[in-house]
């Protein structure tokens, strides 16, 4: 059995005004050249399929152009929802897809199902687990602290992924011969390094769920972290990455998909297949002089994609200036400077000590950090709710769903 795992596409993104659709629309094209030249049996996208949950009409395209596409192929393909995609988006076309050989799971209904093999023979079992929204595996309990809500959300998504297991295991016990179980996912792993592009996913009330809690399946594909990296000394619990670089905090690592084979004893041995760079991100950080030569540099590049820059520079003058200065040498480079922003250390001083800083060097975040500050609420508990609020508010804006029914 053979199965590539991707995830987080985020089709549609919108990367401070540049459109991401000729980077995965190459990235697409190798995935079904990649599926062709290795006979993959399927494709598993573990969520964040789009960017939100309202994806522009181009996106859909990208998406529906690559179903068609890998229909050559002759393999099947499985498409998770994420934090970022809405139900209803995937859902509106999924009988439709079914006759496409492709399988969308966008909601926490029991999805347990065997993964055929090209010859038809089965080849492995899947629990296919999206994004599990706490309303649907949870019931909120007036009261609970927020140590309590941790615990009992903790236990939900463990009681799901057992319960999935446990049917995979009857399911396995009926075939002929054993063969692995896959389990997917969508959340943020204990241990998992993230990416100024990672979003909080279960906003005030669990931060990331311990890896020795997952069921002892064959292989755990998951989504919603942007690095590829696995997770637990020895254990099969695997994130791809993103396809392409989402913030500048990814430029220089490589973007790959897992390309897994799962052997007779059904152990699987996962080999990445390196995505190429379409679309060069870079970060350039120093001091003016510094990053003047960094930029400089650029001279000796041979005329192609302009590189996308964020420069990072140290200083205290105004960024309006420096950025007129920048702009003018960058103009016979190829490069395109997107983003200009004070050193780290810098913009993590106050604003009252900082009359130079500008809007546009602060995230969403730290702008309303730094309001809620000057509002001076009365206690710490009602700043810590006003954040949760905030930061819920404002996922579910970003997902383009309507927010959920609050307190007061």
């Amino acid at each position: 059995m053979r199965i590539i795992h991707t995830s987080d596409w985020h089709l549609g993104q919108s990367f401070f005004t540049k459109n991401r659709a000729n980077e995965h629309q190459a990235f697409l094209h190798w995935l079904v050249a990649k599926v062709t030249e290795y006979d993959v049996d399927a494709v598993l996208v573990a969520g964040d399929i789009f960017d939100t949950g309202t994806p522009p009409s181009y996106a859909r395209e990208l998406f529906n152009r690559f179903v068609v596409e890998l229909q050559p192929a002759g393999c099947e393909l499985i498409i998770l929802a994420g934090n970022h995609d809405a139900v209803a988006t995937l859902n509106e076309s999924r009988d439709l897809l079914a006759c496409l050989n492709t399988r969308v799971i966008a909601g926490a209904d029991q999805q347990v199902f065997v993964l055929r093999e090209r010859n038809g023979k089965p080849g492995a079992i899947v629990c296919a687990i999206p994004f599990l929204r706490p309303r649907d595996i949870l019931t909120s309990r007036a009261g609970d602290s927020g140590e309590d809500k941790q615990r009992a959300l903790t236990n939900a998504i463990a009681g799901h992924y057992q319960q999935m297991y446990q049917q995979a295991l009857t399911m396995r016990a009926a075939l002929p011969a054993p063969v692995p179980i896959i389990a997917t996912g969508h959340l943020v792993t204990v241990g998992a390094a993230t990416s100024e592009s990672v979003r909080d996913i279960y906003i005030g009330s669990l931060d990331a769920f311990p890896a020795q809690l997952f069921p002892p399946v064959d292989y755990l594909a998951l989504g919603h972290i942007h690095r590829p990296q696995s997770i637990g000394h020895g254990l099969p619990i695997h994130y791809c990455g993103a396809p392409i670089a989402l913030s500048f905090d990814e430029t220089g690592q490589p973007k790959q998909v897992n390309l897994v084979d799962f052997q007779a004893d059904l152990r699987a041995e996962v080999t990445p297949l390196l995505i190429p760079e379409v679309q060069p991100l870079r970060l350039l950080r120093g001091t003016l002089p510094e990053i003047e030569a960094q930029l400089l540099a650029y001279r000796q590049q041979p005329a192609g994609t302009p590189v996308w820059l964020d420069i990072e520079v140290l200083t205290d003058a105004w960024l309006n200036d420096i950025q007129q200065h920048l702009q003018q040498l960058a103009a016979d480079l190829p490069v395109e400077i997107l983003l200009l922003r004070r050193n780290r250390e810098q913009r993590l001083q106050a604003l009252a000590n900082q009359p130079s800083e500008t809007l546009a060097e602060l995230s969403v975040d730290e702008v309303f950090d730094r309001r809620l500050a000057q509002a001076q609420p009365r206690d710490k508990t009602e700043l810590d709710r006003i954040r949760q609020l905030y930061r819920q508010v404002a996922q579910d804006i970003e997902r383009g769903s309507a927010p959920e029914e609050r307190m007061p």
